[in-house]
């Protein structure tokens, strides 16, 4: 019995290295904190996903028009921002904030992106939701499929905005993090959230129209590089922020917070004074393994970058687990891909996995399916587990 759970979760642990390929972990255990006025917040690590300040970070809340990043990415994500849109009724009648678009008229809907993200245009959402969605139930139905694929667990859309107008429309502050994650991953979003002020055409009109970025923190932070507003009378203030520097990526987000501009600063202040952005795994081959199949040959596809505090630093350990040959000799021409694994430990908590390859065999890997590879892994996966760093 114990032999078929140890078998178990092997199976288990390696699908997840094969299926995610880098796996960053969460870390909750914070350094001495900020404190900030909102009701909920977090600051995130913008590329490890690591959580430096948590303040009731999971609590199910209103969002307001931070929804509003979710609309922009299905927008972006559509193919469809050379596309010109016809502004419905509805769109034109939508209540709350508005780049006062008119009925009939027909507008890039890249433009009504900008509207909507530097504006927070309800206008804007409408139109967006309606042309990439085909309705607004289509479109919802999109933000909360594409809520599940990124990992939000606690998040429910009603409709592309943030109004007051569905009881069931809440996320989380942890959750819209992961949202700016994913979405700061895009160049499109990046550009966009980060634009100070921008230009669109009106059509029928010898003027257009200017944008001017409700996001102060892009005036009054020299690292700010995005996020969005948001503001209704049951929500109160909230606002998703991201700012960069010295290489390193932070994300803020705040739910109900009267100070939030403010709170926002002294969170990013705070993370780029108590963490470095440390490069814990260079990319390339791993030094100082023995075998003749592995001295000079196993390597890593990326580096692992992570932030650490001057008390984490000295705390990281590496383990390397590898496949060990066959008994009747060498594997030949098929060599196994991966050929194991690299598992990042600070203290006692595991922070990250990576895959590690026979040089030369990393292509194989990508072009494989994925029960393929497992397949032919998990038969020969009785370890040989080395520390490393």
């Amino acid at each position: 019995m114990g032999s078929i759970l140890t078998k178990r979760a092997m199976i288990i642990s390696l699908s997840l290295l094969l299926l995610l390929f880098f796996v960053p972990l969460a870390n909750t255990v914070y350094a001495q904190n900020p404190g900030v006025s909102a009701q909920a917040a977090v600051l995130m690590d913008q590329d490890s996903g690591r959580v430096l300040f948590g303040k009731n970070e999971h609590e199910k809340m209103r969002i307001a028009s931070i929804t509003k990043i979710m609309t922009a990415v299905l927008a972006i994500e559509s193919g469809k921002m050379d596309e010109m849109v016809k502004v419905s009724e509805r769109a034109v009648y939508t209540e709350g904030s508005s780049i006062y678009l008119k009925q009939g008229e027909r507008i890039l809907l890249e433009d009504l992106v900008y509207g909507l993200m530097l504006r927070s245009g309800n206008d804007a959402a409408v139109a967006i939701a309606e042309h990439v969605g085909g309705s607004l139930d289509g479109f919802v139905f999109l933000m909360n499929q594409k809520a599940t694929e990124i990992g939000m667990r606690d998040t429910y859309f009603s409709n592309p905005h943030g109004l007051d107008d569905h009881e069931k429309h809440f996320s989380t502050a942890y959750d819209m993090a992961l949202l700016t994650k994913y979405a700061m991953n895009n160049g499109k979003y990046r550009k966009i959230a980060g634009t100070k002020t921008h230009k669109a055409p009106q059509e029928g009109e010898k003027w257009g129209r200017v944008w001017k970025n409700k996001n102060k923190l892009l005036r009054m932070y020299e690292y700010s590089t995005g996020g969005k507003t948001g503001f209704t009378k049951r929500a109160k203030r909230t606002l998703v922020s991201t700012a960069e520097k010295e290489g390193m990526g932070l994300i803020a987000v705040t739910l109900n917070d009267g100070d939030d501009w403010q709170d926002h600063i002294n969170l990013f202040e705070w993370g780029f004074e108590t963490y470095d952005l440390v490069p814990i795994v260079e990319k390339g081959t791993i030094e100082g393994l023995e075998g003749e199949i592995y001295k000079d040959s196993v390597e890593t596809v990326r580096s692992f970058l992570y932030p650490l505090t001057e008390k984490e630093k000295s705390q990281v350990k590496n383990e390397i687990t590898l496949i060990p040959p066959p008994k009747e000799g060498e594997w030949k021409n098929k060599l196994p891909s991966p050929i194991g694994k690299l598992t990042i430990h600070v203290a006692d908590q595991t922070i990250g996995t990576m895959p590690l390859f026979i040089e030369g065999t990393h292509r194989n890997f990508e072009q494989k399916t994925f029960w393929e590879t497992m397949k032919n892994v998990v038969k020969k996966f009785f370890v040989i587990t080395v520390p490393y760093g």
